[in-house]
């Protein structure tokens, strides 16, 4: 059970985000490269090791704050599974390891995990307490991610693309804290201070902002490979289908809404499918 405990507390699942550094290589048609997979290995430990410290260390700073959390109660170091001690050790380890690795792919790459390592310490420090500042925090998180994709295996991020991953990294945070707001109504300041700063309608608001914004900008980028342009519908409805997540309070949470809704899973793989056969078996 202890050991089941310090392998939930790496929140595996949420590693599904750094798949985020293999779009560079998939889109630009490189991903069947000779050796990439073998490649890909270490920036791809490398983030997962850095993703799962900074979440360490977030348990360790909000314990008494998840505690009172219906669901983040469960968690290793608010339900006392695990001990702040013993959790900033193994942080600190995992830590290491992530550091260690990144040196090993490249100087530019280890530049970029350790801003994205600066930027999530620092928004657990307060920055997730400040209105916009915490939601632009998590986009950064996302482009980061893709700006290492690129430096990992030498391919070049186009503007359209860096956008789109922007703005879609801002409408996925929005769907989250807004989801939030209203499954958690009046104690969600106690979980999220934030919260209490988002006056009614700017998160919605935002969130069917960014969203549209996310079409153009997507459109853009895919307006030159005609194969592509049949893939916008289907973004179209996945951002609608979260929406409706959304809305509905079901899930908020990207990763867990992807994996746990069958709808917005089968729309996500059939989009890899579309961007692969268009990119791959070209004649």
């Amino acid at each position: 059970m202890r050991m089941l405990a310090f392998i939930r507390i790496l929140r595996p699942a949420q590693w599904l985000k750094n798949l985020m550094l293999l779009f560079p290589p998939f889109l630009g048609g490189t991903i069947l490269k000779t050796g990439l997979v073998g490649q890909a290995v270490l920036p791809l430990t490398a983030f997962c090791m850095a993703s799962s410290a900074t979440y360490i260390f977030n348990d360790i700073l909000d314990a008494d704050r998840d505690a009172l959390h219906p669901r983040k109660s469960r968690r290793p170091v608010p339900s006392g599974q695990i001990g702040k001690p013993v959790a900033a050790a193994y942080g600190l380890l995992v830590l290491g390891v992530a550091v260690v690795l990144g040196t090993i792919v490249s100087k530019t790459f280890l530049f970029l995990l350790l801003t994205y390592l600066a930027v999530t310490v620092a928004y657990s420090l307060g920055l997730k307490s400040q209105p916009i500042v915490d939601i632009f925090c998590i986009a950064a998180g996302f482009v980061l991610r893709l700006q290492a994709g690129g430096a990992a295996f030498g391919v070049t991020i186009s503007d359209w693309l860096f956008l789109s991953v922007f703005l879609l990294a801002i409408f996925l945070s929005t769907g989250k804290r807004l989801c939030e707001r209203n499954t958690l109504g009046d104690n969600g300041g106690n979980h999220r201070e934030s919260l209490l700063h988002y006056p009614p309608g700017l998160l919605e608001g935002t969130m069917y902002m960014t969203g549209a914004a996310v079409l153009v900008t997507y459109s853009m980028y895919v307006i030159h490979r005609p194969a592509l342009v049949y893939t916008v519908p289907l973004c179209t409805f996945g951002l609608l289908r979260f929406m409706l997540l959304v809305k509905s309070n079901q899930y908020g949470d990207p990763t867990e809404s992807l994996l746990k809704d069958g709808t917005l899973f089968v729309v996500g793989l059939f989009w890899v499918v579309l961007v692969g056969a268009a990119t791959y078996l070209r004649p």
